[in-house]
């Protein structure tokens, strides 16, 4: 066969064998596939030779390019001792050293004054992450208690997964809805969306009614909600909706008075995607569970920590037959691999001084955005750091969106791919979230490509 006729196969193969996430399947078999075959730094390149710029990062896991040499010989060193081994019962080196420099990277931070969290415990992938914050905040005030406390406090149009408790919490209808009847009960506070504010509510005049709403629920049902979770500064999967300054604080502050637990689910914007380490370090706000996954790696290998105070920690200690255990695992929690490239991935950002040189990207995308919502159909152009989101309206004045149908989105990124550059939509919210160590002159082709998808997408 030649090279032509196996990427035919490839493709067949595909279409008969593989259900891909989020996707509509019908549309996907009627379609050309893009088949990814290799890539370096940036860019990603298809079977047939087509190099795009991965302007989405691999769905928002890679941070440092693809094939960083650091990262690569990692893995490989580890290969040379173990691929993986049980935490249960076990330890392994780079599962410890892991722990140590995530919790000093924690107490490193400028976040308030309230104890870090310090006791890591490894799942592998976001949602699992989440899982365990829900489980951990549940038996702990069983622990202390308070048995009653069996729900949870969360935002409209908040995401944080896509297993049962995850989805419990999430806010997403399109996403959600279907699922209802499997779902635990939780209190839904308004997102802090300031283009489409909930509340009718203009910022700052307002005075983040949001929050007012929130502590509302809270003063009536504090004794049964075990913790609040956030996503810090933006809701991603919901339309990269950034929250306005003052809200994560409040948030925080809120917990604090009611006697909550907060979680803070940084999956997306942890590891510098905001401008700083974690979203959290912006408002100096120290949350009672973090949740870490998607970036902590550099985009190579499954891995998650959700990392709570010693209180909480110190609360499921007792003699055996106390049964105070928290019985949760994964077969690949702290997989040696995984946490090798982790612990490579943080070396890259002190050595190649990362977050100090975000702000000269920031800066041109911030430029861009400011431009881009000039445009006659672009309602809103929001950012937080390298992460992004341009939204497409019907009519900017009422701001009426796009019906769903029209795949608006999806016209920017096809236009997009049809010129190099991979992105990916949220229904009429184009997400723009490159890998942070893209260069000046990269980011301007990223950002001119898009631009011309969605003047073309929206003629």
């Amino acid at each position: 066969m030649g090279i032509m006729e196996d990427n035919a196969r490839l493709e067949e193969q595909d279409k008969r064998y593989i259900w891909h996430p989020f996707t509509q399947m019908k549309d996907w078999l009627d379609e050309k596939p893009v088949i990814i075959s290799g890539g370096g730094g940036c860019f990603l390149e298809d079977v047939y030779g087509n190099r795009y710029l991965d302007g989405v990062s691999s769905l928002w896991v890679n941070i440092h390019g693809h094939r960083k040499k650091e990262i690569d010989e990692a893995i490989r060193e580890q290969l040379d001792h173990i691929g993986h081994t049980t935490m249960l019962g076990l330890s392994n080196i780079p599962a410890i050293k892991l722990a140590e420099r995530l919790v000093r990277l924690i107490q490193r931070s400028p976040a308030g004054s309230r104890p870090s969290p310090n006791k890591v415990f490894y799942s592998d992938n976001g949602s699992t992450a989440v899982e365990v914050a829900l489980k951990m905040a549940f038996q702990y005030w069983i622990h202390k208690g308070k048995e009653a406390r069996t729900s949870f406090l969360s935002l409209r149009n908040g995401y944080h997964g896509d297993t049962l408790g995850a989805v419990s919490v999430g806010g997403i209808d399109i996403f959600h809805s279907t699922f209802a009847p499997l779902l635990f009960k939780t209190h839904k506070a308004p997102s802090p969306y300031c283009y489409r504010c909930e509340l009718d509510a203009a910022y700052p005049g307002c005075g983040l009614s949001c929050l007012r709403k929130m502590e509302e629920i809270l003063s009536e049902h504090a004794a049964e909600i075990a913790a609040v979770i956030v996503e810090p500064l933006v809701q991603t999967a919901g339309g990269m909706i950034v929250s306005p300054p003052g809200y994560l604080g409040g948030v925080r502050r809120l917990c604090t008075n009611y006697g909550v637990l907060m979680i803070a689910d940084e999956v997306a914007t942890g590891f510098g995607r905001t401008g700083r380490m974690f979203a959290c370090e912006h408002e100096g706000v120290t949350p009672d569970i973090l949740c870490l996954s998607k970036g902590i790696t550099g985009g190579y290998l499954p891995l998650a920590a959700t990392i709570a105070t010693e209180e909480i920690h110190d609360a499921f200690l007792g003699e055996f037959r106390e049964l105070k255990t928290f019985f949760h695992g994964h077969s690949y929690t702290g997989n040696p691999l995984g946490c090798a490239a982790a612990l490579a991935c943080l070396d890259i950002f002190e050595r190649e001084k990362i977050l100090e040189g975000l702000g000269p990207k920031i800066g041109m995308l911030e430029d861009f955005l400011r431009e881009a919502v000039k445009f006659d159909h672009v309602g809103d152009a929001r950012n937080k750091g390298l992460m992004a989101g341009i939204e497409l309206v019907k009519e900017k004045a009422t701001k009426e969106p796009y019906p769903w149908e029209e795949k608006r989105g999806w016209r920017v990124c096809n236009y997009a791919r049809d010129h190099g550059v991979i992105i990916r939509p949220l229904g009429n919210v184009v997400v723009i979230m490159p890998p942070l160590s893209i260069g000046l002159e990269d980011l301007d082709r990223l950002l001119k490509v898009i631009g011309e998808g969605v003047a073309s997408a929206t003629a």
